[in-house]
């Protein structure tokens, strides 16, 4: 088997684990569009840090490739198939540099590259300075550590992956996590029975009806990279419970929702949250 991956740190230390599970497999570090192009968030083009695996799952110059789910667009291309999410590690955002939000002093500058987690946190502390922060988890922390901002906020899954849970000094709940958060997904090309069989037994069932659910709601919501949206979904008591978040950029408008439907029947669930934020006026408040 030959595993694709891009090459950063983090998603060479996701790729190996699956590699491992699968008798050490051979792992094929891919560069994406969204490695050489570091404009930001801003650019609404989901598909660059995946469209280079993509294509190499097409040629068959890999079986299978590793991604982190919340960088897979919502609509797969043409002969690519999702064949496995293992299970999930902690979907929640970390915070760096302070115990807790409120514990963050007026005008404190933090840095974040997701729009998503800069609407969450202006929505809830209008009076803090939230910047764009780029850059691997090192660079990211370091200047942390330099002091060129009073906290980060990172993923928490990443962190740990990585061997960096110590840096995450607080845990937000208070934010709505992005859609697959914490999730790894593993694509093949559609129809390639033998990597369907060879990752199956990686394949956490809980994790993918989750990550069915979460991925419905943003299809249905018609979200991108600079689309301020949050969705997590759990399983509790047989159902998946759906959390939801829509907001402006800039904090002044945001809506939220949480409804619960059967395990058997995540999309639905993602499909009618979005419908109801989008009745509540989702697209107004995207600017849409």
């Amino acid at each position: 088997m030959r595993v694709g991956t891009r090459g950063s740190a983090l998603a060479l230390a996701q790729a190996r684990t699956v590699a491992q599970a699968l008798g050490d497999a051979e792992l094929v570090p891919i560069a994406t569009t969204g490695d050489r192009d570091r404009r930001g968030a801003q650019v609404r083009d989901k598909g660059r840090w995946v469209r280079e695996l993509d294509d190499a799952l097409l040629r068959g110059d890999v079986d299978v490739a590793v991604h982190s789910a919340k960088d897979v667009p919502a609509e797969l291309p043409d002969g690519i198939a999702l064949v496995a999410a293992p299970r999930r590690a902690d979907a929640r955002d970390a915070l760096c540099g302070a115990s807790a939000l409120g514990r963050l002093p007026a005008g404190a500058r933090v840095g974040t590259s997701s729009l998503r987690r800069a609407a969450q946190l202006r929505a809830l502390r209008e009076d803090l300075e939230v910047v764009e922060l780029r850059g691997n988890v090192d660079t990211r922390l370091r200047r942390l550590a330099d002091g060129d901002y009073d906290a980060i906020v990172l993923a928490l899954a990443g962190l740990q992956r990585l061997g960096r849970a110590d840096a995450a000094t607080g845990i937000l709940d208070e934010l709505v996590p992005a859609a697959g958060q914490g999730v790894l997904a593993l694509t093949a090309r559609a129809g390639d029975d033998a990597a369907r069989a060879a990752v199956a037994g990686l394949d956490h069932a809980d994790t993918m009806t989750c990550l069915r659910a979460e991925r419905a709601l943003v299809r249905a919501i018609d979200a991108d990279c600079a689309t301020p949206v949050g969705a997590h979904a759990a399983l509790k008591d047989g159902r998946v419970v759906l959390r939801a978040f829509v907001g402006r950029e800039d904090g002044g408008a945001w809506l939220r929702d949480e409804l619960d439907g059967p395990a058997g029947e995540p999309d639905a669930l993602g499909a009618e949250v979005a419908r109801r934020l989008l009745v509540a006026g989702a697209d107004e408040v995207l600017g849409r």
